[in-house]
Parts: C-alpha cells; sequence; structure tokens
C-alpha cells in the first residue's frame, strides 16, 4: 500500500501553523500584582527580565495539530492498494452450492449492487454476463474468482466471455429462473408512395397480413409522397424515386425507421452496411444508421424479376427481421460459456482517507475546546 495525495498544492495551508504560535508568544501572560511594604525602601527598582516561555503547551499543540489536520484533508489525501483480495465467490441465482465449504471467501450473488449470500435470492431475467464483466473489472489483479453457476445461463449475450484472470468455473446443479420469453409485436407500417412504385405495394401488404394472427387485417396504411408523415413508431416504407426530402431525414434523425425504394438516393458521404442477403450472397438491404434512426435501402427494384425472394415463402419473415430484428438468444449451456482469458485489467480506484481525517479533525476540535474552557475557568477572579 501506500499513500498519495490528489492535491498537494494545498498543503501551502500548513503556513497557517505559525498564527497559534505567534499568538502564544505575543500573549502576555495573566499577572496579579501585589504590593510589598520593604520593596518601597529600595533604591533602584529591580529591571525584569523575559525569555521565550510556552504558557499552555497542550492547547498549543492541540491547535497546531487541528491546523495541520485541515490542511491535510484539503490535500485530499488517498491510499492505493488498499482493496480487499481474500477469494471472491459469485454465484449465480438458481445455483446449488454449500456456503461452509468456502470458508472466508466473500460470496456475492451476481445480481445488481452483488448483494450478499445471505440475502434474499434475487429474482427476474438478469444480465449475468455483463455483471460477471463487471466483477471481474472491479476486483484488484490477482484476486481469486470462482463463479458457480447452473447447468444452463439465462442472461448471455452474443459475446463470449473473456476476462482478465483465471475464474474457477464451477458448474452445479439447478436452474434459473426463467424469464417470460417477450414476442415483439408485427412491425406497423405506413407507406409514402408515388405513381411508378403503387404497383409494389401488393408485395409489402402480403407480408404485413402474414404477420398477424388468422383474421386479422394488416396494420398498414398508405399514402401519397406528400401526405403528412407518420408517427416514429411506425416504419415509413418511402417507394419514391430521387432524393429523400429534407422532412423524411429529419423525422429519421430524430429516431425514426425508414425503409426507401431501390432508386432514393442516399445522403453522400454516408457509407451504408449490407444486412440482408439472398442464397447466394448479393446484397438485397442495406443500413444506414443517422441520429437516433434507422434507414433501410433496397438495392433492388422490389419486382419479382430483380428480387426473386418476393416468391418465396419465408419473404415476410425475413422482411420482418429486417424492419424488426429480435434479440439474440440469452439461454447458453455454461460449459459452452466458461470464461476466456486474456481482457485488460482496470486500475482499482484508490480508497480516500479523507472520512477518517474529519472524524480526527472532530476529535482535535473537541480536545481544544476542553482545553480552552478549563484554561478560561482556571484564570477567572
Amino acid at each position: 500500500m501506500s499513500m498519495g495525495l490528489l492535491f498537494p498544492a494545498a498543503l501551502a495551508a500548513l503556513l497557517a501553523l505559525v498564527v497559534p504560535l505567534v499568538i502564544h508568544i505575543a500573549r502576555k501572560s495573566e499577572q496579579r500584582p501585589t504590593d510589598f511594604a520593604a520593596l518601597r525602601w529600595l533604591r533602584q527598582k529591580p529591571k525584569p527580565r523575559s525569555r521565550l516561555r510556552f504558557d499552555e503547551w497542550p492547547l498549543l499543540l492541540a491547535r497546531m495539530a487541528l491546523l495541520a489536520l485541515a490542511a491535510l484533508w484539503l490535500a485530499q489525501p488517498i491510499l492505493f492498494g488498499a482493496a480487499d483480495r481474500s477469494p471472491y465467490v459469485a454465484v449465480v441465482p438458481g445455483a446449488q452450492f454449500n456456503a461452509a465449504t468456502f470458508g472466508d471467501s466473500r460470496l456475492h450473488w451476481i445480481a445488481p449492487g452483488f448483494p450478499a449470500i445471505d440475502a434474499p435470492r434475487p429474482a427476474g431475467p438478469l444480465p449475468i454476463a455483463s455483471l460477471i464483466r463487471q466483477i471481474d473489472a472491479e476486483l484488484p489483479t490477482g484476486t481469486p474468482l470462482t463463479i458457480i453457476t447452473p447447468t444452463v445461463i439465462d442472461g448471455a449475450d452474443a459475446d463470449r466471455l473473456r476476462l482478465s484472470r483465471k475464474v474457477t468455473w464451477r458448474i452445479t446443479g439447478g436452474a434459473m429462473a426463467a424469464s417470460e420469453a417477450k414476442i415483439a409485436s408485427p412491425p406497423p407500417l405506413s407507406v409514402r408512395t408515388d405513381a411508378d412504385h403503387r404497383g409494389r405495394l401488393r408485395y409489402l401488404r402480403a407480408a404485413a397480413l402474414a404477420w398477424q394472427p388468422a383474421g386479422r387485417e394488416a396494420d398498414i396504411d398508405t399514402a401519397a409522397i406528400d401526405a403528412p408523415l407518420p408517427d416514429r413508431r411506425r416504419i415509413l416504407v418511402w417507394f419514391a424515386g430521387g432524393t429523400l426530402p429534407d422532412d423524411v431525414l429529419r423525422w429519421v434523425n430524430e429516431g425514426g425507421t425508414v425503409l426507401t425504394a431501390s432508386d432514393a438516393r442516399l445522403p453522400d458521404g454516408r457509407p451504408a452496411l449490407p444486412v440482408w442477403r439472398d442464397d447466394i450472397g448479393a446484397t438485397l438491404a442495406e443500413a444506414l444508421p443517422m441520429g437516433k434512426g434507422r434507414l433501410l435501402h433496397f438495392t433492388r427494384a422490389m419486382i419479382p424479376t430483380q428480387m426473386p425472394i418476393l416468391l418465396d415463402a419465408d419473404f415476410p419473415v425475413q422482411l420482418r427481421a429486417l424492419l424488426a430484428p429480435t434479440a439474440p438468444p440469452a439461454r447458453v449451456a455454461s460449459a459452452e460459456y466458461a470464461p476466456l482469458t486474456g481482457e485488460r485489467s482496470y486500475d482499482q480506484p484508490p480508497q480516500s482517507l479523507r472520512p477518517w481525517l474529519a472524524l480526527l479533525i472532530a476529535l482535535s476540535l473537541l480536545a481544544e475546546r476542553w482545553m480552552a474552557t478549563r484554561r478560561s475557568r482556571s484564570i477567572a477572579p
């Protein structure tokens, strides 16, 4: 462990130590004159001799200590390397374990805030993968880490775990509480089209109808390109050629999603990424992030001769995945999700010593007040 100062220039306040020293030196001692009858017969008055003398030196020391502690508090002292390095055991809620077998190790649930193991078991869907990464980042380098998990983890993400340390990965019985699968509702469509592209609406209508349960109408509305733009919670399909109008670009930047025809001109200087390919790898659609929204662009005309996938049975499924992507699976077998090593370690934040200095300052102030009160009572007439 080592100490440091965040604001060492504040130590200049130590110059204030001369203030109580000067006051004690310059202060005249409280004296009571006493007349002696024999002194008046002396022809020469004795010359008083003075010497440097510190009266009430405990009070002086208390005041100087108070000022020194205040100056050190302003300098913000910190302590490096004071973090707890005892073994850390993280338990995925639902895993079976025996706390007595881990001795002096620290046991915590893998949940927001990392509650102690004697707290109630956390419930609900948990981002297990991101919480494990947080534990690894917050633990000091070299601290042993053990993770106890059931056979299946619910809360993984698309990236394989990679930590800065070698982890003891223990797979036990038990199971996590199954989270309810949320099925996204079909994306509502608002089409703005000109006369040249109106014939392509039947493919969109057929896809939107396939998204709905049997007997329910498709959630799609159509209008001319000069009609008002829809609410940004709907997906705008812009079937018109040429440059996109400024109000459409502004609508996308503010959080909307728009799908444009192949002959629509994208904003210059912004490369788009392929997001939909056919069976032979040819790009069917590309995406361009814009502000808070997303611009999707067909690379081919929406006619069967240029886009044969329009006639496939899974066209509605693929179009829905383009317009409203689903989240990747969060369940994974624990044996296949054991963490890898190689991630960089993070410097641990130092521990502030200000709370301890504040306590010492309070004690010094009480001691100084007690001695000052006692002194004033002793010299009172």
